[in-house]
């Protein structure tokens, strides 16, 4: 693990190339798994005081579900997530022409309906976070359903941390970036000269 700041990131988010590719999996992340999206409490008021101007980006079946049974739930580790409906796609997901899985949240913030874009977690994503004593892990989670996303990062090269700068930046701010890219080059000319185990 390489510590900057209070943060404790896993070195396969310096070493390991990824990068979305929606024409291949058409969103699946946002149907997928166990919960909906991990929110934060500060994330849960946002929805709450936005949800009117995010409406009118979402189908009438998450509205039903989310106006019956509320948007932000509690899951088993005691986290607060988005609901889901019964069929497992968050009820913030839309589908467009193609049949891509949108965020319904996205869609009002590139209208300017709101300045929420999207939770952090969704935006962050292959990387999730965790409490560790005083500090946040930040790690990278495989998944099958992203084999596309990892085939067109190792094509074009793209490591994790490049693929997500935009919301590394949002959440930990430019000057915690720039760090980190620092500690990416000399992570790799040490990994270069044998300093370091190829894990």
């Amino acid at each position: 693990m390489i510590i900057l700041g209070d943060q404790l990131i896993s070195e396969d988010i310096l070493e390991k190339n990824f990068i979305c590719n929606l024409s291949k999996c058409k969103g699946a992340c946002c149907i997928e798994g166990d919960a909906g999206a991990p929110l934060s409490k500060e994330e849960v008021e946002i929805l709450k005081n936005d949800y009117p101007k995010i409406k009118p980006f979402l189908n009438q079946v998450s509205i039903d579900a989310i106006e019956k049974f509320g948007f932000s739930e509690i899951d088993e580790d005691g986290e607060n997530v988005t609901t889901c409906l019964p069929t497992g796609e968050c009820n913030f997901v839309v589908r467009d022409e193609n049949g891509t899985l949108q965020c319904g949240i996205e869609n009002a913030w590139k209208a300017g309906e709101t300045e929420f874009q999207k939770p952090i977690s969704c935006h962050l994503y292959p990387i999730r976070t965790i409490k560790v004593g005083d500090f946040e892990g930040l790690n990278y989670h495989r998944w099958d359903i992203c084999k596309a996303a990892c085939s067109l990062g190792n094509e074009k090269q793209v490591k994790i941390f490049e693929f997500l700068k935009e919301p590394l930046i949002r959440k930990y701010g430019a000057t915690w970036y720039a760090e980190l890219e620092e500690i990416s080059a000399a992570y790799n000319e040490s990994m270069n000269k044998g300093n370091f185990p190829n894990n």
